[in-house]
């Protein structure tokens, strides 16, 4: 029997990787969180009342069961010497000069104070993970990651743009631990932190936030923010700290393609008029369009690549290349392509752009 088609949806969700499954919902979603409501003075407060309230239990239970205790030094056991002796088997094992002899006495010793030792030493230890040892391991830890970043890609943006970037890097080669990724979003860092990338919660924008993507050492930027404002801030920080990096962007309206391109970037990306003109053209050639995106994609058939001229080419003919099929030279920043009588000789310094397969890139 034939299977029954499946809804739209479920071929959506088929088809989307894991991270763009989760940003669109068809995942399990993420736990809500908030930023806590009080200040650190009252989370210590309340946990100091905690202990307290622990220690006011135990204390009670052996006040109450104070007969079944027995003081070997003098035989008589006092308020004070239950205060002292709640306080030593909370935080201890005790010292033996106080010691339970009745079973109802042992039996509170075994069921309640000593959970309640366990609860007592968690809240310590927590506490002082949290308020002491977490930041100084956190600043260590950005110091380790930091001095390993060098020569990798710097990643403005993970929406849809951004992702889509990531992807296509991964699928290229490129090891998770050479990108980092910045967005304020902090549903967005939690999926990218699933691919195994370094990520920094926080405004592209700002120059602390790129020093601290180490960005004077970056081999690529790739600004997707999301708004041609927002990316040309961006890219102006970029530049202003890093002055060789290349940048590459997304722009939205068509007017601003030269305005990113005069605040720094070596690379825009119109994908609303690309897109528009793919689509246009797809009506009349779409064998052509499908080239087009296998051509752009790293898990097609062929790849598009630059390289520079070998000494053995320099003098020869761009048609004639071995490795690839040659479509385009660039020399001193202008663009030659291999109809133009340039392309025949080719020279030092030239970079050459071709179609190579995939297994040979």
């Amino acid at each position: 029997m034939a299977n029954a088609p499946e809804s739209p949806r479920h071929l959506e969700a088929r088809m989307l990787l894991p991270q763009e499954r989760a940003s669109r919902g068809l995942e399990q979603r993420p736990l809500l969180r908030r930023i806590s409501p009080i200040s650190v003075w009252q989370s210590l407060g309340l946990r100091a009342l905690l202990v307290a309230v622990l220690l006011g239990i135990a204390l009670l239970g052996h006040w109450i069961d104070r007969e079944g205790l027995k003081d070997n030094l003098d035989g008589q056991v006092s308020f004070l010497d239950i205060v002292y002796f709640t306080a030593i088997t909370v935080t201890t094992v005790g010292y033996g000069d106080i010691v339970p002899v009745s079973t109802s006495a042992r039996m509170f010793d075994t069921f309640v104070v000593t959970p309640i030792r366990l609860f007592v030493w968690l809240i310590f230890l927590g506490s002082a993970y949290s308020f002491v040892f977490r930041d100084s391991w956190d600043r260590v830890k950005n110091g380790m990651i930091g001095k390993g970043l060098h020569n990798h890609f710097v990643i403005c943006g993970f929406g849809g743009g951004g992702s889509a970037a990531v992807r296509e890097l991964l699928l290229q080669g490129v090891q998770p631990a050479s990108i980092v990724i910045i967005d304020s979003d902090p549903g967005r860092i939690q999926i990218a932190l699933a691919l195994g990338v370094a990520t920094i919660v926080g405004d592209a924008t700002h120059n602390a936030t790129l020093e601290a993507a180490e960005v004077q050492r970056a081999r690529a930027v790739l600004v997707s923010t999301g708004r041609d404002d927002t990316a040309a801030l961006a890219v102006l920080s970029a530049r202003q700290m890093n002055r060789t990096v290349p940048i590459s962007t997304n722009v939205r309206a068509e007017e601003n393609e030269d305005l990113l391109r005069q605040a720094g970037a070596t690379s825009v990306v119109n994908s609303i008029s690309l897109g528009g003109h793919l689509l246009a053209r797809s009506s009349t050639n779409p064998g052509s369009v499908d080239y087009l995106s296998d051509l752009a994609a790293a898990d097609g058939r062929v790849e598009l690549c630059e390289r520079s001229v070998q000494p053995l080419e320099i003098g020869t003919s761009l048609s004639v290349i071995r490795t690839g099929l040659g479509v385009r030279l660039l020399r001193d920043g202008q663009a030659i392509g291999f109809w133009e009588p340039a392309a025949n000789s080719m020279e030092a310094g030239d970079t050459i752009i071709e179609i190579v397969r995939s297994s040979d890139a």
